[in-house]
């Protein structure tokens, strides 16, 4: 079996990075008792494949991971069992079975909306003026090189609102992150709170979330892991 599950990560764990989550989610599996798949070898690992990884520092209402399992499993109980296996902050919030055909989240997931809470003052101008724009040029380390690319195309949308920027960021064909956004807006990030809201499957006109906000909502219950 097949299962994808959405989980959020708000608070102090923002900080952790997505290689102690991942770690996390192993000892989350384990604790709850489910019947995770294991790869082979000398050193066998779960066969789970985590989403588009989380800057480190920005909080999630919308994370993905897909879990392998040797047995079925109603979906609907997932965030029940896992959820106080994890630390506070972590909150599985939805579950979904997959065909076993189904795409990776890496390839499938297009675009990703954003929540900045930052200090809006004469931000619209700066927005309009980078809409605007014909180009929206940045500088960015890839694998130790810098190299300049051309950020205008992958921001779909931007938006003050209540007080806080909302933005739609492309993934594809290489993701824009937060901070890269915000620079050219002249904001740095370390002034802001950023939270992903939601990730986005585009295909033939039409878009959808990985897993549908109430696909398996189910409740928390239970002490959780310290």
């Amino acid at each position: 079996m097949l299962a994808r599950l959405r989980f959020s990560k708000l608070g102090k764990v923002r900080w952790t990075s997505h290689r102690d989550v991942a770690r996390m989610w192993e000892r989350a599996f384990r604790r709850a008792g489910l019947p995770v798949t294991y790869t082979g070898g000398f050193s066998p690992r779960p066969k789970v494949s985590f989403g588009l990884a989380l800057p480190t520092g920005h909080e999630s209402l919308a994370e993905y991971l897909d879990v392998h399992l040797d047995a079925e499993v109603d979906p609907v109980t997932l965030p029940g069992r896992l959820t106080p296996a994890l630390p506070a902050g972590i909150d599985v919030t939805g579950g979904f079975a997959l065909d076993a055909a189904a795409g990776s989240l890496q390839h499938e997931v297009t675009s990703c909306s954003w929540e900045v809470e930052l200090d809006a003052t004469g931000l619209t101008d700066r927005i309009d003026a980078a809409l605007a724009a014909a180009e929206l040029v940045v500088t960015r380390v890839r694998k130790g090189h810098p190299v300049t690319d051309d950020i205008r195309p992958a921001i779909r949308s931007l938006v003050v609102a209540g007080g806080r920027l909302r933005a739609e960021l492309a993934t594809q064909p290489r993701g824009l992150r937060p901070a890269e956004m915000l620079s050219v807006l002249d904001v740095a990030v370390e002034d802001c709170l950023v939270r992903r809201t939601h990730q986005w499957i585009e295909r033939d006109g039409a878009r959808w979330e990985p897993v549908s906000p109430d696909a398996t909502d189910a409740p928390h219950a239970g002490a959780r892991a310290s």
